[in-house]
């Protein structure tokens, strides 16, 4: 992979990431495929929209169909039809969301599937072989995700837990790339793997966090355990501690955030890339983001509303249907409505980060994307 700042506006930087299925222009938003697949919209759709770049799920894939089938199938990129870039998380938030059916150790985290019962180990090195198996462009290190509200000591514990995992996710992947050329897919010669930077609230963790990591050396580097209900000054206020602290020159990653004022302001504060599921749940909730504000759009106020969703926007949803028919849609629970809600949020995020990249090209007020 290789990264390519080609503008700055104050701390936001547009750039290029290059990676073996293609180019990503940042800063992105990246769609959530958590079972290969964005919920209701086909890839070609997603292509159209413009995604460069999709999000799948380790946790979810290694459950099932399973890393090994899907390792024979030729990874996830032939198996979900999808030719531009993936990235893989390490399934650490997952697992560490089963708080009732997990088992924390150095060594690694002892679950039970959400499935059925069954019993699993993952270790940082079981993440990496997962994820070398699905294929992705780029993958990340197996870390532990701080709960909130966490004490200071607590998440000291997870700092330091990551940063072993840091170091033992690195030694495997980079042992893995040394192997002969029958153990791998085509791809896993050409995997990126990204370190990923915890310590709770605490400013200061997070600096020491962030600076270990960068000892440890990756080309990446992303910033977990933010949107886990925490105020969104305190998120910003992490964010302005760690991101100081990444180089400058390498791509810079916040998992899981945000709702579309979110996500262009953190990529203000110099984040390259971002992912969220909120686009696409509160779409299959009737909630929809428009440029006049969001739109409920279960509201009986809609009912003979004949006006397109939202007259800025040139999306097919837009372009063909109305507020009132995608209203009828959803009071209807007619299957078509998820989907093409999800279709226009989708749009309207996509839509957001190619404004602000343009903005930060042409040098003028990237705050003119919200």
């Amino acid at each position: 992979m290789e990264f390519r700042i080609e503008a700055q506006l104050g701390a936001a930087r547009a750039g290029r990431l290059i990676t073996p299925h293609g180019e990503v222009e940042t800063p992105v938003f990246m769609p959530v495929g958590t079972l290969a697949s964005v919920k209701g919209v086909p890839q070609e759709t997603l292509e159209e929209l413009g995604t460069q770049i999709l999000l799948a799920n380790t946790y979810h894939l290694y459950l099932r169909p399973g890393a090994e089938q899907l390792r024979q199938l030729g990874g996830l990129h032939r198996f979900m039809a999808w030719k531009r870039p993936l990235l893989t998380d390490s399934g650490g938030f997952q697992v560490f969301s089963l708080s009732q059916l997990r088992k924390v150790s150095d060594q690694g985290v002892e679950f039970r599937s959400h499935l059925d019962g069954s019993s699993h180990f993952f270790t940082p090195e079981k993440s990496i072989d997962v994820q070398r198996a699905l294929g992705a462009d780029i993958i990340m290190a197996f870390d532990e995700c701080t709960e909130y509200p966490a004490d200071r000591e607590r998440a000291r514990h997870s700092l330091e837990m990551t940063a072993r995992w840091a170091e033992r996710s690195k030694r495997h992947f980079e042992s893995k790339k040394s192997g002969t050329n029958n153990e791998k897919l085509e791809t896993e010669n050409s995997q990126t793997l990204f370190g990923i930077v915890q310590g709770g609230m605490y400013a200061d963790l997070r600096q020491e966090s962030a600076q270990r990591t960068v000892e440890i050396g990756f080309p990446g580097y992303a910033i977990g355990g933010l949107s886990v209900g925490e105020p969104r000054a305190l998120t910003e206020e992490v964010l302005s501690a760690a991101l100081p602290l990444l180089p400058a020159d390498k791509p810079r990653y916040v998992m899981g955030v945000g709702t579309p004022e979110e996500i262009v302001n953190y990529a203000l504060m110099g984040v390259d890339m971002m992912d969220c599921v909120l686009p696409t749940r509160a779409a299959r909730h009737g909630l929809l983001y428009t440029s006049q504000g969001k739109v409920n759009i279960k509201n009986a106020i809609y009912a003979k509303d004949e006006g397109p969703l939202d007259p800025q926007c040139g999306c097919r949803v837009c372009a063909r249907y109305s507020r009132a028919y995608l209203r009828h849609l959803y009071t209807s629970g007619e299957l078509l409505a998820p989907s093409l809600n999800t279709i226009h949020n989708l749009a309207f995020y996509l839509d957001t980060m190619r404004s602000l990249r343009h903005s930060i090209k042409l040098g003028v007020s990237a705050r003119a994307a919200q």
